[in-house]
């Protein structure tokens, strides 16, 4: 279900066209999601449900610009084992790949879609299993696609491992014991070099060239307290983002001077849940999570002592906790946002050009309500490992 825009009613027209907001409904609630980076399927994304139960759906919806309404197309929805912890679109703006969509849960999968007059539908291409001994594999948390090498993906698993997989030959290129306890996440920082978060509270740096070494970039200030988002920034790698579980502060790094953070975000007034560095300017960043809130950054003043700690630029508060955030790298004015079974597209409201007009960032005394999606992706993972048990 779509709905119209909701602009400044006393901005200009252009104002009003350019602020936005897109909802749509899902039957489900919805965790997964990711934005199509495609050029001929504008304003497309992936949705998935979060169900506490083996089957669960994946919906591809698209906004039609000309009526404000997200549709999803019932020809390309589909059942998937257990609710997917990540779904990413194949990296691939110049259309010159098939149409790939791949997702984690108990395997990697690779699915194409096909939407051509030849009739629109989604077919599985490939289960990638990196467990060769057995038919079960540790739970995925999290995957990274490599845009600098489309054909290497990067998984993060419960058994302490990353996978990194030749997804062109269906083979396993290199698979490491990443941590001491359970990897949450893994980001690609070039073509050869990821890093990833644990359990362990630690955030470690790989370099393929050598497979025997990694780099302890930082590690929580507290023993064993699990760190379990990271973003790493695309347009500046000497930076990348990380989420404490359970906390309401995003720790920003900076590669060159490991151990210490560059800064602290620390005015969201509940657990954070996503991060995302903007795609398009090195120095921006938005974080969403239990109070509602998602927030734009500007850290181009990091490493500067900021009196009473850095403040957002921009904020937009949703209907509930928000469990979900991407940016599209495409369409760098348009921000995706998650909660319970909603999903919002918004343009403008969180658009860093309009910094210089940004009014006050209002706090939002928010209860967390013990984080139902947490709890529910904590069963989630436990349910798929009873498999690999």
């Amino acid at each position: 279900m779509g709905v119209n825009s909701d602009p400044n009613q006393d901005g200009s027209d252009e104002q009003q066209r350019r602020s936005e907001i897109y909802t749509y409904e899902a039957p489900w609630h919805i965790y997964a999601m990711n934005w199509s980076v495609r050029k001929d399927k504008k304003y497309r994304l992936a949705i998935a449900s979060l169900l506490e139960q083996y089957p669960n759906r994946v919906e591809i919806v698209q906004l039609d610009d000309s009526t404000g309404e997200i549709r999803s197309d019932p020809a390309l929805s589909f059942d998937h084992p257990y609710p997917p912890t990540k779904l990413i679109f194949v990296p691939d703006k110049e259309c010159q790949r098939p149409d790939l969509l791949a997702s984690s849960s108990d395997f990697l999968r690779l699915w194409q879609i096909s939407d051509s007059d030849g009739g629109r539908r989604v077919e599985l291409k490939a289960l990638l299993n990196a467990n060769r001994n057995s038919e079960f594999s540790g739970p995925l948390t999290s995957f990274d696609w490599n845009e600098a090498e489309p054909r290497r993906i990067g998984t993060s698993s419960i058994d302490t491992t990353c996978t990194i997989w030749d997804i062109e030959k269906e083979v396993v290129d290199t698979q490491l014991i990443a941590h001491d306890k359970e990897v949450y996440d893994i980001a690609w920082g070039g073509v050869g070099v990821f890093a990833s978060v644990s359990a362990d509270g630690s955030v470690r740096v790989f370099d393929l060239r050598d497979k025997e070494h990694s780099t302890i970039i930082y590690e929580s200030s507290e023993p064993d307290t699990p760190l379990v988002r990271l973003g790493w920034n695309k347009q500046d790698p000497r930076y990348m983002a990380t989420i404490i579980m359970d906390s309401s502060k995003v720790v920003v790094l900076d590669i060159r001077f490991p151990t210490l953070p560059v800064v602290e975000l620390q005015r969201h007034q509940a657990s954070v849940n996503a991060i995302a560095w903007a795609p398009h300017s090195s120095c921006h960043i938005c974080t969403a999570g239990d109070d509602s809130q998602a927030l734009i950054w500007d850290l181009s003043s990091m490493g500067q002592p900021v009196e009473g700690g850095l403040d957002p630029i921009l904020a937009y508060t949703a209907g509930a906790e928000i469990e979900q955030l991407q940016w599209s790298s495409s369409q760098p004015d348009w921000v995706a946002i998650a909660f319970s079974n909603k999903l919002q597209i918004l343009r403008g409201y969180l658009k860093v050009s309009n910094v210089a007009s940004m009014a006050c960032v209002d706090s939002v005394s928010a209860e967390s309500h013990l984080i139902r999606l947490k709890l529910l992706w904590k069963l989630h993972i436990h349910t798929i490992s009873q498999n690999y048990v």
